[in-house]
């Protein structure tokens, strides 16, 4: 028979942010416990709203499987003494069985008898199964913890209610004292307790109790109710996924409805409108039909259409104050220079253990201008990536920041281009903290990118110094994030730039521009290059391709990030040549014979009048010409250049005996080897590589 069984956790109002996640997790945990537990099921249905979690589990069987095995134990010579007694061992290991000595077989494994048991186990009841749930719930976990009452238990806010319903009929279990049953709550203020019969009924019983458990139904309620709004006032709406999943998680029962304020904010600048309206009081915002913004917004309440004139009026009042203090903070910020607000960031702590943000500025300034020299910046260009980097974080010592923390960077751009600094100058002020998250949307412009790279490079190599590394999960200052940023950054522009082994030329600069640093930049260079790898790595992970070729282009001598990104793009794109397989293997027997050399790094040179055979000659010139045009030739050109070798590699080996016993000629073929795997580990360590 196909069971429906219902699980709804009521708890008080969870936050927002909190709801998608935690109906996901329970509905992973439960799923995950069901399989372990031998009990099949169809499909699960989630439900979530601030006060509940709820799945519903379709098609579940009727118990589990009965279990028959033969279960092994000791050998005969060890569950037999010498006159043909069960000793302690045989009699031990059938009790934990469930079974007596009588039950016994002798089987032969490999020669040797062994005590067996045939045992049978019978499968639970679904509902017996079921009862363990409440381990699985207890279990969860959340961003933040409560505890209620005199009990220990942690949970995301205090459970109020159970339901566990197989069918029609109550799977019994606790929670601390909530013992579980048939009967949910509905809308705080419009519903009242009711009973569910059947599991099925979960859903249309809310909504008869005003609550729209279905967090999919409920948002497109959402969104039809405000497209209405919008089309009988012919405006538009800045839809706002974020917001709106917000907005979906605060209620059971949504109403929209559109409110309005006095049109002389609207000279407020967009973002801080849009700021204090989104952030602030959950609104969205409408513009007319040319895209500019409207005094009115539109809002979700939490219940019917009764009384919203009086919610309209309340959401009114509660705006203007929040725009009265933009007003008031985006006149006096505009009161004071540039230069007095950089001023005041020497008071203003980077981290106590590295510096002030004026001292950060400064350093990033001379890292934005070596990174723009290496990238062969104009000069125009490097004057406006000096100034942005000498000026970016200005903002964060106005009033506007200082209330609205969201803003930093946007209202550094605003009041940049007020204060009659370049357009390239002010963009790169906000583009600087871009990408703001893993899949974030990164800077359009090559100042707004070079000095994203320059400021997130100094967080990075300033914390490593100060032994502040991330650790496990522990990341407090998002450096993973940072780096991967900066990674995504290069893979966009395709810039190369030796950050791998930065740190000398950046002290060497700093140094040069008398800018005091009082901690090692050098310290932990090891790790900061594996840590940039290991984002470089997590790229490509989440694009899918083979660990093997990850691996290999990673465990590199490069120091350039691009290169790097080529060179998995390249081996990706070639691994399913014809030859690939043919020119791997003949490199790979270039890197394995020259680690018997005795110098493998450094300058190396080969003796020409050694040679014994003309596939020697051949090598060298190839190898030569190999190494000379390394340089200006691409990763990708580089890869099939030595895949060209391969004949020559094979030649190579065929005539001449590497380990010959004349040391000259052992030490000068092996110094030809080194040279060739030198170029080859430009590419990575191909040894890495799994070839069939």
């Amino acid at each position: 028979m196909a069971n429906s069984y219902l699980l709804e956790v009521g708890v008080e109002e969870m936050p927002a942010h909190v709801v998608t996640p935690s109906i996901k997790q329970l509905h992973e945990r439960v799923a995950k416990y069901l399989e372990e537990q031998r009990i099949t099921f169809d499909e699960i249905q989630e439900f979530a709203t601030p006060r509940r979690m709820a799945l519903l589990i379709h098609g579940l069987s009727d118990k589990q499987p009965d279990i028959d095995e033969s279960v092994k134990g000791p050998a005969k010579k060890i569950a037999q003494d010498a006159d043909g007694n069960w000793t302690k061992a045989a009699i031990g290991f059938t009790r934990g069985q469930g079974a007596t000595v009588d039950d016994i077989e002798f089987k032969d494994v490999k020669g040797v008898e062994y005590v067996f048991v045939e045992k049978h186990i019978a499968g639970k009841s679904v509902a017996e199964v079921l009862q363990g749930l409440p381990a699985i719930i207890t279990a969860m976990t959340f961003p933040t913890l409560m505890k209620w009452g005199y009990n220990n238990l942690q949970f995301i806010r205090p459970i109020r209610w159970l339901v566990s319903l197989l069918n029609d009929e109550v799977v019994p279990f606790k929670i601390l004292d909530v013992e579980a049953g048939r009967t949910t709550l509905g809308h705080r203020f419009l519903g009242h307790p009711v009973d569910i019969a059947r599991a099925d009924d979960y859903e249309d019983v809310l909504h008869d109790d005003f609550v729209i458990a279905d967090q999919a139904k409920r948002k497109d309620l959402i969104k039809d109710q405000i497209t209405k709004i919008v089309n009988e006032n012919d405006w538009q709406v800045d839809w706002d996924a974020d917001l709106l999943e917000e907005v979906n998680n605060l209620v059971e029962w949504p109403t929209a409805f559109a409110g309005n304020f006095d049109q002389k904010y609207l000279a407020l600048p967009d973002p801080v409108l849009i700021t204090s309206m989104k952030d602030n009081q959950r609104f969205f915002c409408v513009r007319d039909q040319n895209g500019e913004l409207l005094s009115h917004f539109i809002s979700v309440r939490n219940g019917n259409t009764d009384y919203l004139d009086n919610v309209i009026k309340g959401n009114e009042r509660v705006l203007v104050p929040r725009l009265e203090d933009a007003q008031f903070f985006y006149q006096e910020d505009q009161k004071l220079t540039i230069n007095e607000y950089v001023e005041r960031l020497k008071k203003v702590s980077f981290h106590d253990k590295i510096s002030s943000m004026y001292d950060k500025m400064q350093r990033v300034a001379v890292i934005a201008r070596l990174l723009g020299q290496q990238l062969n910046f104009s000069d125009e260009e490097l004057a406006d990536l000096d100034r942005a980097a000498h000026i970016y974080k200005f903002d964060l010592t106005t009033q506007m920041v200082g209330e609205f923390a969201e803003l930093q960077g946007i209202m550094g751009e605003i009041y940049a281009k007020l204060f009659g600094e370049k357009d390239d100058v002010a963009t790169a002020i906000r583009e600087h903290y871009m990408p703001i998250s893993a899949e974030g949307e990164l800077p359009q412009t090559k100042i707004g990118a070079a000095l994203a790279i320059a400021d997130k490079l100094d967080s990075i190599l300033s914390f490593f110094a100060v032994d502040m590394i991330p650790s496990g999960s522990n990341d407090p200052y998002a450096l993973r994030r940072q780096a991967f940023g900066i990674v995504r950054i290069i893979a966009d522009r395709e810039w190369h730039l030796p950050l791998l082994n930065i740190q000398s030329a950046v002290i060497a600069a700093l140094s040069e521009a008398d800018v005091k640093v009082n901690f090692d930049l050098n310290k932990n260079s090891n790790d900061v290059r594996s840590f940039f790898l290991d984002r470089v790595k997590q790229l490509f992970h989440g694009q899918k391709i083979r660990h093997d070729i990850i691996e290999a282009a990673t465990d590199t001598r490069q120091d350039d990030i691009a290169n790097i990104l080529e060179s998995v793009a390249t081996i990706n794109e070639r691994k399913d040549d014809e030859a690939f397989k043919e020119d791997i293997e003949a490199l790979t027997r270039v890197l394995r014979i020259a680690k018997k050399a005795k110098q493998t790094t450094g300058e190396m040179s080969v003796n020409p009048s050694l040679f014994v055979n003309p596939s020697e000659s051949k090598m060298y010139a190839a190898v030569s010409e190999l190494v000379d045009k390394a340089a200006e030739r691409s990763m990708r050109e580089n890869f099939a250049a030595l895949r060209e070798l391969t004949p020559v590699i094979s030649e190579y080996f065929d005539e001449n005996m590497i380990m010959d016993k004349d040391e000259n000629i052992r030490n000068n073929r092996l110094t030809q080897l080194s040279i060739l795997a030198n170029q080859a580990a430009l590419i990575g360590n191909l040894d890495n590589l799994i070839v069939k």
